[in-house]
């Protein structure tokens, strides 16, 4: 299942449309289950970030898909549907690197730092190991993506 949905993800088809019927679709999945279960969760392993917007200060919430590391760390990668221009949440975490993430309707704080350059192609491997050809977002944008480590701040609760 997990390579089929790679495969779509990555199909031009996805690419033009995902971006037009996700968030609603997202948004009324939230409604429908109390933000317990994000639709792309059915999926694939999701998140809702909840950051603070570089220009409005206001918070943002945006549900991505992740992948897990050692020691409950989280990677999150500004692929943006293979666009030409990083997606908003990258410049929040940028600015304000302290922000917040909800898996399974558990919200906690996390810590956000950019992947420096001479880390990227071991993070790239980890994250290609769980999501085969992952990296073909990078190829297709035509930009290098912004990818995070999102350390939590705070003991999960079980």
């Amino acid at each position: 299942m997990r390579v089929g949905v790679a495969r779509f993800s990555r199909t031009l088809f996805f690419r033009r449309v995902g971006p037009t019927i996700m968030p609603p679709l997202e948004r009324m999945m939230t409604v429908l289950t109390r933000g317990r279960v994000p639709l792309s969760g059915l999926l694939v392993p999701s998140l809702v970030l909840h950051t603070i917007g570089a220009k409005s200060g206001v918070e943002r919430d945006s549900t991505l898909m992740y992948c897990p590391e050692p020691q409950g760390r989280i990677l999150v990668t500004g692929s943006n549907f293979a666009r030409d221009q990083h997606p908003a949440w990258t410049a929040n975490l940028l600015k304000n690197p302290d922000a917040a993430v909800s898996i399974k309707g558990r919200r906690f704080a996390v810590t956000a730092t950019l992947i420096p350059d001479e880390e990227r192609e071991a993070v790239w491997a980890w994250i290609e190991k769980q999501w085969p050809g992952y990296r073909g977002y990078e190829v297709a944008s035509g930009r290098v993506l912004r990818i995070f480590r999102l350390t939590p701040t705070e003991p999960q609760r079980q």
